[in-house]
């Protein structure tokens, strides 16, 4: 039987938050941003694990305490320059503390995102977990797409026909993952589907919805806070 392992790559510093603190550290409803992610992640029946991928110098982390998640959380200090380098290294660091096997499934969660939901993530595992190649949550695009020259000006109106928003987590098997990774060093991976689809395959779409957004700028700290204090009043 296959595990299921979720991974937080949480080494960045969110630059376009336009705050010193890394983003993941931002205060989201009394607790770190990144909280709300693992939360979710380990609260799961079928996650086994949840690995929190660190840069190497991040002290921030243990001013928090974590105990609450200690069954399941694992921390990694072996963040790398960018989110795949970071992805990659967890993955290596995991299989040789012998804590993964190349058959199990992973599921990489971005730390920017804390309004997933259980529903999603149940609706994610249930419909990949049989799939050949894996797949991620994502949106259609409902907005109308421009595309424009360097002076901003609209060049073109792009089809939304097919068009999908990705989003995380984005589940793949250990191995086919690994193999992605380090074979798209000569692209420009900008997640984990685009890594597995450069090897020529296929990863299915799973309708998520549009609150797991990722937490990019000031004003969507505000929107999610807004939306996980509904979820907790209700």
């Amino acid at each position: 039987m296959s595990n299921f392992f979720a991974l937080i790559p949480a080494a960045g510093s969110g630059a376009r938050m336009g705050n010193a603190l890394p983003k993941q550290y931002l205060s989201l409803n009394n607790r770190p941003m990144i909280y709300h992610a693992i939360n979710t992640l380990c609260q799961n029946q079928f996650i086994a694990g949840v690995f929190v991928v660190l840069a190497p110098s991040d002290s921030e982390w243990f001013k928090y305490d974590w105990s609450e998640f200690s069954e399941k959380l694992i921390v990694l200090s072996c963040g790398g320059l960018t989110r795949a380098d970071s992805v990659l290294n967890s993955l290596t660091a995991a299989k040789q503390k012998k804590l993964v096997d190349t058959d199990d499934w992973i599921l990489v969660h971005d730390a920017a995102r804390p309004c997933l939901t259980s529903i999603q993530l149940d609706k994610l595992i249930n419909e990949l977990s049989a799939d050949d190649v894996g797949g991620l949550l994502a949106v259609p695009v409902a907005d109308t797409l421009k595309r424009s020259n360097i002076e901003n000006r609209v060049t073109h109106t792009e089809s939304r026909e097919n068009l999908w928003q990705a989003q995380t987590p984005q589940m793949f098997r250990y191995d086919l993952l690994t193999q992605a990774l380090r074979s798209a060093t000569s692209i420009n991976v900008t997640d984990d589907a685009s890594a597995v689809e450069a090897l020529g395959f296929h990863p299915k779409l799973v309708p998520g919805d549009a609150y797991n957004f990722k937490v990019t700028y000031p004003q969507d700290l505000a929107l999610a806070e807004l939306i996980l204090q509904k979820r907790n009043n209700s």
